[in-house]
């Protein structure tokens, strides 16, 4: 990528609409335009402006009206200059306008150019670039609520303090070496293990974040396990609320794995409907019973279904020793038994009573309240990564702090432990680092 090019990519989604618009960003983003629409009269190319244009084709006809708007370096998406072509929404006029823009002196855009340019520009911080490709990769309300609030600096708003508390540390412990010739005690081993504390307790709450953040970002996997007939598929179509999987009476209906994605509290939920858990001498079955027990296993959730209306079988006391999870009583509607286990949430798959309980104590198991977009919790694994280095070295100095190890050596592990921080608000990030993140946008952002 060479930031001094004039790049061009197709800003909205392939495939037909009423509306596509196609991107320039760089120092030849109006005269490359200028090429490429015909103005009527001559462009004023007033900043956050937008004028009626035609498209020509190499012959003078005009294959589209258009609507150019401009945005004056620095006030753009990327700090640079950005003009924005909207055309009508069909592949081949967007395609055209792309390669004519190219033969323009234009330069395709790689994927994320325009995102990574507002960050060389100091336009974004890199917590905020990567919350840009959250925001569009969104599946639920909630989650493009979290990508939001990122993007606006609620991750950047929680790292700054702690970091800011860290660099005052490391600068004590500068001054103290730089004027030792003077016996001036800059900084006790109390003195350091005092400001050492906050700054470790910030970053292990940030990254304790992840936890609920992962949910968030990658959504969680959810097994409907029991035996034959207590109802697990009746109660995965009430979860979805729609008629997703088969229900009869007739015991191994459901063989093999059934599955559906829905939101949940805004969080992504992968609902497995799994086959009924017994010893069958059937060898289809048997294959879903497998499968079932793996489902089980891999599920960040599973939820162990019981017939409320029968006493407790031996393939139900099986599954509950080995399953982790939310025990359901089904069929409450049909009057309970006594020797349910505790903690058992009574539902009715049929009637829906008992279902919004489920739903909450399911996110209360999984999500623990009181996380909040504002809080700026963390939803990527590198984050996470580079905050645990973070704290690895965080520890290290607090234990030369103890052991009255000279305060050159301790700078070692303070410089340590702000180099992660450096890589995730893009202080100190390396090349290749950068080109793998970007790399996971979409082309035109």
């Amino acid at each position: 990528m060479h930031p001094g090019d004039t790049i061009v990519a197709i800003a909205t989604p392939l495939g037909r609409g009423g509306l596509g618009i196609v991107r320039l960003s760089g120092p030849r983003a109006r005269a490359v335009s200028e090429k490429l629409v015909r103005f009527r009269p001559a462009p004023a190319w007033q900043s956050w402006s937008a004028q009626l244009a035609e498209l020509p084709d190499p012959g003078g006809h005009a294959v589209d009206q258009v609507v150019v708007t401009f945005f004056q370096a620095p006030r753009s998406y990327t700090a640079e200059d950005v003009v924005e072509i909207g055309c009508h929404g069909a592949p081949v006029v967007l395609r055209y306008c792309l390669e004519r823009a190219c033969q323009m002196g234009a330069r395709l855009a790689e994927p994320g150019e325009f995102t990574l340019r507002a960050f060389l520009n100091g336009r974004l911080d890199l917590p905020r670039a990567e919350a840009v490709r959250d925001l569009i990769e969104a599946r639920t309300l909630y989650q493009a609520r979290v990508a939001a609030q990122q993007a606006g600096g609620a991750v950047s708003r929680r790292i700054a303090p702690v970091k800011a508390e860290l660099i005052e540390l490391i600068a004590l412990l500068e001054a103290g070496i730089d004027f030792a010739d003077n016996d001036l005690d800059f900084a006790s081993p109390e003195e350091i293990l005092r400001r050492l504390a906050p700054v470790a307790e910030g970053v292990e709450r940030l990254a304790g974040s992840f936890a609920y953040g992962r949910l968030v970002h990658d959504g969680l996997t959810l097994a409907i396990v029991g035996r034959p007939n207590v109802g697990k598929s009746s109660l995965f179509n009430r979860l979805l609320e729609q008629d997703r999987a088969i229900v009869t009476e007739i015991p191994g209906t459901t063989r093999d794995l059934v599955s559906e994605t829905a939101a949940l509290g805004g969080i992504p939920v992968k609902y497995i409907d799994t086959a009924g858990i017994r010893d069958s001498g059937d060898r289809i079955e048997s294959l879903g019973v497998e499968r079932s027990l793996q489902a089980m296993t891999d599920a960040d959730l599973a939820l162990v279904v019981l017939d409320c209306s029968q006493p407790l079988g031996h393939d139900d006391r099986q599954l509950l020793d080995r399953a982790r999870g939310l025990i359901v009583a089904n069929k409450c509607d049909l009057g309970r038994v006594a020797g349910l286990p505790p903690g058992a949430v009574a539902v009715s798959a049929l009637t829906g009573q008992g279902i919004d309980e489920l739903r909450g104590r399911i996110l209360d198991f999984l999500a623990p309240a009181g996380h909040e977009p504002e809080a700026g919790f963390i939803t990527s694994l590198r984050h996470e990564q580079l905050l645990k280095e973070s704290l690895e070295a965080l520890g290290q100095a607090r234990q030369a702090t103890l052991a009255g190890i000279p305060h050159e050596m301790l700078l070692l592990d303070l410089y340590a432990a702000l180099q992660p921080i450096d890589a995730i608000t893009g202080a100190t990030t390396a090349d290749d680092i950068l080109n793998r993140i970007f790399a996971t946008f979409c082309i035109g952002k």
